[in-house]
């Protein structure tokens, strides 16, 4: 017999904040997983895009078992519906299908302006209604670099359309409540790029091919 996920929140704004987040995701795509991870007094929620992006959130809470993957509509429904401080995620949704971006390694490249990037994801959006098919904005547009970001060491890091949608889809660029410019923060590895914005991050895959090795004389 299988134990019920008991995922446990800080307060109604933590679980308020899970909540906004899900519902996102689902928004985006109604079949989407939300894998939950927890670690001391924090749980990370991850979820898939249809832009081949990662979205994440963390909020104040524990979790046991402290790994799970769960559909997103079932987690928003509990999230909606248990007024009881545990709360049953739902049932495991399967395997995590995406690749997983490391824990560690990660290098911060630089800080971006919100209202710079909100203003490169509105030109996007407006290219991407012009040239949108059967099956939606073409890979090319999606793929195409619209920021890159030089730290003061290392190279460039460069910012495809597809993750400023995925941050704009989340809602992760929202005002905040204050007179400083909003910033949102380049950090990568050498195979991953993440955004961190004020209400959640996107993370993608920098290298999405191997490399070509040479062929050898027989």
């Amino acid at each position: 017999m299988m134990t019920a996920t008991a995922l446990r929140l800080a307060d109604t704004v933590e679980r308020d904040d899970l909540g906004a987040f899900t519902a996102r995701a689902v928004r985006l795509d109604p079949t989407a997983q939300v894998r939950l991870r927890s670690a001391g007094e924090r749980v990370t929620a991850w979820a898939s895009t249809p832009f081949d992006v990662l979205a994440t959130r963390s909020v104040r809470g524990t979790m046991k078992p402290e790994d799970v993957t769960v559909p997103g509509s079932a987690l928003l429904t509990a999230l909606a519906v248990e007024r009881a401080e545990t709360i049953d995620p739902g049932p495991s949704g399967g395997p995590w299908q995406p690749s997983f971006p490391p824990d560690e390694g990660w290098s911060i490249v630089g800080d971006v302006p919100a209202a710079e990037l909100e203003r490169l994801t509105e030109r996007g959006l407006a290219l991407a209604r012009e040239h949108a098919g059967p099956l939606g904005p073409p890979t090319s547009l999606l793929d195409q670099t619209v920021l890159t970001v030089q730290g003061e060491s290392g190279p460039a890091v460069k910012v495809p359309t597809r993750c400023l949608f995925a941050l704009s889809g989340m809602g992760f660029l929202g005002a905040a409540e204050t007179c400083a410019p909003e910033l949102v923060r380049v950090s990568a590895t050498p195979s991953w790029l993440r955004l961190d914005a004020r209400y959640g991050a996107v993370v993608r895959r920098r290298i999405t091919a191997l490399p070509l090795m040479p062929l050898r004389n027989p």
